[in-house]
């Protein structure tokens, strides 16, 4: 039976790494995503084990895509996660998605993974955390990651129509949160985009 200490010496060594996703599906994203852009198809599974497919899984609503690529990056991603369950809990137009991405061995490890999350997410929260499993390189260069900024939360607000209507790199900051509710109240206000 493997320890406690054992299991996550093992994710930690194995999960966070990037390896070349090859040419393929590096041209998917040949650049940083900007404001306009449709976000690019995102297939993984949320905690609950349903399929989850991004843009399409918000369609109808504004919805804050949180990504991480480390380990400690999920740090930020659930202060973010945080403040906007209490914000906008009563906001049927807006929802959030928590998508650590995980490259290297991870996959060897991915029910461990899957389970350590599962246990330490609220049940109800199960469909809002999307675990991307390989394609590293290509969310990254999408995102705009940034060595320096490796253990950051990286944003993007989408509309409903899944264009990027924001984006942000790093952690919760009152400032942050003031320039993501305008993009989301002006959004909300302009049903004429949608």
């Amino acid at each position: 039976m493997m320890t406690r200490a054992a299991l996550f010496a093992l994710i930690l060594t194995t999960t966070f790494g990037s390896v070349s996703t090859g040419a393929a599906e590096q041209s998917k994203t040949a650049a940083p995503l900007a404001v306009g852009d449709m976000f690019p198809r995102l297939e993984a599974e949320f905690l609950t084990g349903r399929k989850a497919v991004l843009p399409d899984a918000a369609a109808g609503k504004s919805a804050l895509v949180m990504m991480g690529f480390t380990y400690d990056s999920r740090f930020e991603v659930e202060k973010w996660a945080e403040h906007l369950r209490r914000e906008f809990a009563a906001n049927d137009a807006f929802t959030f998605y928590e998508v650590p991405v995980i490259g290297g061995m991870g996959r060897l490890a991915k029910w461990f993974i899957d389970s350590g999350m599962r246990k330490g997410t609220p049940k109800e929260l199960h469909e809002n955390v999307i675990t991307v499993y390989g394609g590293v390189d290509r969310w990254k260069k999408a995102m705009g990651f940034v060595k320096a900024d490796e253990n950051a939360a990286y944003l993007a607000l989408l509309g409903p129509d899944g264009r990027v209507r924001w984006l942000h790199r790093g952690a919760f900051t009152d400032e942050a949160m003031a320039a993501l509710k305008a993009s989301i109240a002006s959004e909300q206000a302009a049903p004429e985009r949608q």
